[in-house]
């Protein structure tokens, strides 16, 4: 039988993603009309023989995390929890920390799944890979190619191109090392706590040795990259499985609209049911887009591409949106214009508004390119991003917000360009 391990992270982290995680823990964002982690779940309940999906981060439990658990435990008929770290440990320290949770009942491999990524999940895909490769105590890691200026910014692997054997492994090289990276997806079994458990007894032994410093150098938190994978690397235990298929980082806000267009896409395939069609009497639609069926739009709207709509959304006349995610219960009335962002939960925005942000898409021209996780100012500037407002803001009617980003609650008088509006 078979685990999986999704990693959530908590509310130190995910940072890049605000304001949009002050409402909802990031983990839980819809992308492309579901929370983003329903998408890792649904991969993971498809694979026969799944018996559990642990979440592990340490994020207090909530309402939000109970019903989302819930419910998904319901849809997909597999048990689902959440385990709670003490403190941030660390992509190997919060596993380890729960090691025997995910060990009980004994299955013979598990997965490990970063909650920030966006892909096709090819976990089936990933396991023949590994009765294939290696002695069967095998570990894989799931990698895929980008260019080279990029590639830096991800742990980078070095393969035997025989073997899919990973040689060298490198987290963030400050030179260019390989433009094969790593997807933050890995297939583990047991054999992997020894060598976790290595790495913890000598952190235990070297803070013997050290001074007694401020304390958040636990032991226990350990990184799977740094710590394991670049000391695993030319042994025979870890491979790399080259995927073709999409996948991408969601680390900013903007990187979520990236996102939702490649799950979009993805839907035509697992979910044509969620694609909304042009219908008598319905909006215009270009491309593909998800809406929620109890938003209420105006037939005389124009939506897509790559747009969803959530909950009880209204959409007035003559409304255009195209590359954005609306969230539930906002309001865009008649005339309005929503281009590259996000609109938050119950914000409003006027008649004959414009709100538009700058993409931050992949290069198009690059086949291996990947989102560039942006810093929010480059040399004294509001890098151009995507507009965002957070919840419930009021845009007032004819004015235009141009790559900006709004707290929650603002209430606005006139336009804006390029600012963050505190």
């Amino acid at each position: 039988m078979l685990k999986a391990v999704i990693l959530i992270g908590g509310p130190q982290k995910g940072t890049r993603f605000r304001p949009l995680s002050f409402e909802v823990p990031k983990p839980l964002f819809p992308v492309a009309g579901v929370p983003m982690l329903q998408h890792h779940i649904e991969a993971c309940a498809k694979v026969p023989n799944m018996k559990e999906i642990l979440l592990i981060g340490f994020y207090q439990p909530n309402e939000e995390l109970n019903r989302f658990l819930f419910n998904a435990q319901q849809e997909f008929k597999i048990s689902i929890r959440y385990l709670q770290e003490y403190s941030a440990l660390g992509t190997g320290g919060g596993i380890y920390h729960f090691r025997d949770q995910i060990v009980s009942g004994s299955p013979e491999a598990f997965f490990v799944l970063n909650a920030d990524v966006c892909s096709a999940f090819p976990l089936t895909e990933m396991l023949s890979f590994q009765k294939e490769h290696g002695e069967p105590n095998s570990f894989v890691i799931l990698g895929t190619t980008s260019n080279r200026k990029q590639s830096m910014n991800y742990g980078c692997i070095v393969e035997n191109e025989e073997t899919n054997e990973v040689l060298h492994y490198v987290e963030k090289p400050s030179t260019f090392v390989s433009d094969i990276i790593n997807c933050g997806i890995y297939l583990f079994n047991p054999d992997i706590f020894q060598h976790i458990g290595a790495v913890f007894q000598k952190n235990q032994q070297d803070m013997l040795l050290e001074e007694p410093t401020n304390g958040w150098h636990r032991a226990e938190a350990i990184r799977l990259e740094q710590d394991i994978f670049t000391a695993l690397a030319g042994q025979g235990k870890l491979y790399v499985y080259k995927t073709l298929s999409f996948w991408s980082q969601i680390k900013s806000a903007g990187s979520a609209i990236y996102a939702s267009r490649l799950y979009l896409n993805q839907y035509h395939t697992t979910h044509p049911e969620r694609l909304a069609s042009n219908k008598e009497g319905g909006p215009k639609i270009s491309g593909n887009v998800y809406i929620h069926p109890t938003a209420n739009i105006d037939p005389t709207a124009t939506l897509g591409p790559n747009v969803s709509i959530g909950t009880g959304v209204t959409i007035g006349a003559g409304v255009r949106v195209r590359e954005s995610i609306i969230l539930h219960g906002a309001t865009l009335q008649d005339h309005c214009c929503v281009l590259n962002s996000i609109v938050g939960w119950d914000s409003t925005i006027g008649k004959w508004a414009r709100v538009e942000g700058t993409p931050s898409d992949p290069n198009p021209n690059d086949p291996y390119a990947k989102i560039d996780s942006e810093t929010l100012f480059r040399d004294g500037k509001l890098t151009p991003s995507i507009t965002i407002l957070g919840c419930n803001v009021t845009i007032p009617s004819e004015v235009i917000i141009l790559n900006s980003i709004v707290l929650p609650h603002k209430d606005l008088n006139r336009g804006f360009k390029n600012q963050i509006i505190l």
